[in-house]
């Protein structure tokens, strides 16, 4: 409609000493690294995940990520805070891109910062992995040869694992029913000889 502001490009929410953003521009990992720099970091640990190549044998000629913008940067908050709790870090940073990432552009970049490397080094590794599992952003690969949508294998992972257990759950309350119906089955039966 005319008079109507376009959609912004860059969606972002600051909160205690973790910033996230979900953007359709490209990443700024000079502009995190600043978010998280702090005088009292020993160490800033990054990571960045670009789009490769290929995959599974395929050529890949880029990829297009959608979102439920206000839930993924819910999300990703999410993850912040849990990572806050398990390590001391200084400050975190995610960013995340939706629309379409070229080869070799960034998809997602995060930083921590720490006073220690360990921490940081550790909480990186775990954030990406968490991110994955938890936050509702998908992704479209184009190949030479057609498109398919790619769901992440640790979310898909952790509902397996999750739906294991809840079987696995049920299953035990079963035999914990069975065995208690059998223990009231015998109980008259072992009185009965006396």
């Amino acid at each position: 409609m005319p008079g109507e502001l376009p959609a912004p490009a860059v969606h972002c929410l600051l909160q205690g000493k973790s910033y996230v953003e979900v953007s359709a521009s490209p990443l700024d990992l000079m502009g995190l690294y600043q978010r998280v720099s702090d005088p009292g970091a020993g160490a800033i640990s990054t990571f960045i995940g670009v789009t490769r190549n290929n995959f599974g044998g395929k050529e890949v000629l880029r990829l297009e990520y959608e979102a439920y913008v206000p839930m993924a940067l819910k999300k990703l908050q999410e993850v912040c805070e849990a990572l806050n709790q398990r390590w001391e870090v200084i400050q975190v940073a995610v960013a995340h891109r939706i629309g379409v990432v070229s080869v070799g552009e960034a998809s997602v970049i995060i930083a921590v910062s720490s006073a220690h490397r360990a921490a940081s080094l550790e909480a990186v590794h775990w954030a990406i992995d968490e991110l994955k599992a938890v936050v509702p952003i998908w992704k479209q690969e184009f190949f030479t040869d057609g498109s398919e949508w790619k769901e992440n294998a640790e979310s898909r992972a952790r509902l397996l694992h999750q739906e294991g257990q809840t079987e696995q759950q049920g299953q035990r309350q079963q035999q914990q029913v069975h065995q208690e119906e059998g223990q009231q089955e015998q109980l008259p039966q072992e009185q009965g000889l006396d």
